[in-house]
């Protein structure tokens, strides 16, 4: 069966489906891994990477169309866009696809989806510039240094330009070249229901590699899996994934093994059942704003199997009267631009109004005026976002200190891709006075 099917095909599938403005990455790319589960290991890692690849680096990819073709990518059909996108893709990151497979295979593809009028063009330009080995006339980098930065990293030009005013030249481009780095998976150990020794020679047992992650001695770095829902250990709860800096926002709470603790925005549910996980008789209330949100939540508590996470559907922006002054630790890891996980979502990047990262930070003041009032005198309240945005991150922190009675305890931590080995992640820990 696995012979049958046209791995291209289904990467030309995945990208006219991303062409929708509303369509995300990750789900796409993962409901089609899921379709098509039963493929070899080697067809899936070709779909995932040439699916993955082709959306990051499309501005580059559509740079060098542009020099080669003289019809402009903006005035393509978008099938053949696309067609041309991740075959110049393979061309140029892919060196063990052999070129004659990557222009014959689109020259096919054109024709199968009826372009048979096509199938000249598409050929012509994919040999040609294959002749050339993808060269082309980059932008200068002095004289025009934002048009550099956007076609060498694919990243919108409006966002060089935001991220140039977040930070220095060099830590700018060290970012957008992390965001190219290759992802490291992390999971957190299911410490309820055996030790971390005893889930690595599980993961082991089913050919997965698993490394000890320094300062956190419940997290493994693992390689090697395929498809990392289909494993029995994953189905028998004793892990969940969850990346380092989200991780870090659990340690930076610090919750004793009696504290109550409310998640105001917690869907899928990792810091809540990261922190649940560090409790003895305390308890966590997980809340988010949809059934949809809420039932994810739910799904990830009953695989692990916690009792001590409840899960409540709740506008964070809406005062709950009953809950005030009952949390020790306030967990607030708010809506966001999302600026700081572009590695792993590069949809964002195509899609982010930088004008809607204002309405975001007004957005979060909105609910940490709310949520504020959970905390107990003496309680904590931890801020978090997986952006790199001054006025959701270093802004908010101040204003939300100016405007409440908390205390700032320590600094507030920015994570860099390309710097930290990380995602893109802000957080600040605040103590409400007594």
């Amino acid at each position: 069966m696995a012979d049958s099917v046209n791995e291209r095909e289904i990467v030309l599938d995945i990208l006219l489906e991303l062409n929708r403005p509303e369509a995300m990455s990750h789900l796409v790319i993962g409901a089609a891994l899921k379709k098509y589960q039963y493929l070899l290991k080697h067809q899936r890692s070709f779909i995932t990477r040439l699916a993955q690849g082709t959306l990051e680096r499309r501005i580059e990819l559509d740079y060098i169309i542009n020099q080669y073709s003289k019809t402009p990518v903006r005035k393509m059909k978008p099938l053949i866009r696309s067609l041309l996108e991740m075959s110049v893709y393979q061309l140029k990151y892919m060196d063990n696809v052999p070129v004659s497979a990557v222009c014959n295979e689109a020259v096919k593809l054109a024709g199968k989806r009826h372009f048979v009028n096509l199938k000249g063009f598409v050929n012509g330009v994919l040999r040609n510039i294959a002749r050339n080995d993808c060269t082309c006339e980059y932008p200068d980098q002095k004289k025009e240094p934002v048009k550099y930065l956007s076609v060498r990293y694919s990243m919108p030009e409006e966002l060089v330009a935001f991220f140039k005013k977040q930070a220095d030249d060099t830590t700018v481009e060290s970012i957008l070249a992390g965001f190219y780095k290759e992802k490291t998976t992390y999971i957190r150990c299911n410490t309820k229901k055996l030790t971390v020794e005893e889930l690595k020679a599980h993961l082991l047992s089913e050919n997965i590699q698993a490394e000890a992650v320094e300062g956190l001695p419940y997290a493994l770095k693992i390689t090697g899996y395929d498809y990392l829902l289909a494993c029995e250990s994953f189905q028998r709860g004793e892990f969940f994934v969850q990346d380092i800096s989200s991780m870090l926002a659990g340690e930076l709470a610090s919750p004793a093994p009696h504290d109550r603790i409310i998640d105001v925005c917690a869907a899928p549910g990792g810091k809540s059942m990261n922190v649940a996980l560090k409790l003895t008789d305390g308890s966590v209330e997980a809340r988010d704003l949809t059934p949809l949100k809420t039932q994810l939540i739910r799904e990830n508590i009953a695989r692990l199997g916690l009792d001590n996470i409840s899960v409540k559907e709740w506008d964070a922006r809406v005062s709950d009267t009953a809950s005030k002054e009952s949390a020790d630790i306030v967990l607030a890891d708010l809506p966001c631009s999302g600026l700081g996980i572009i590695g792993r979502k590069p949809d964002i990047k195509y899609h982010t109004d930088i004008e809607k990262i204002e309405q975001l930070a007004s957005l979060q003041r909105e609910i940490l005026t709310v949520v504020q009032e959970y905390v107990k005198p003496g309680g904590t309240l931890v801020y978090s976002t997986c952006t790199i945005s001054r006025p959701e991150n270093e802004e908010n922190a101040a204003w939300f200190e100016k405007n409440f009675p908390f205390i700032r305890e320590g600094s507030a931590k920015q994570l860099l891709p390309g710097i930290d080995g990380t995602d893109g992640f802000f957080m600040v820990k605040f103590r409400k006075k007594l």
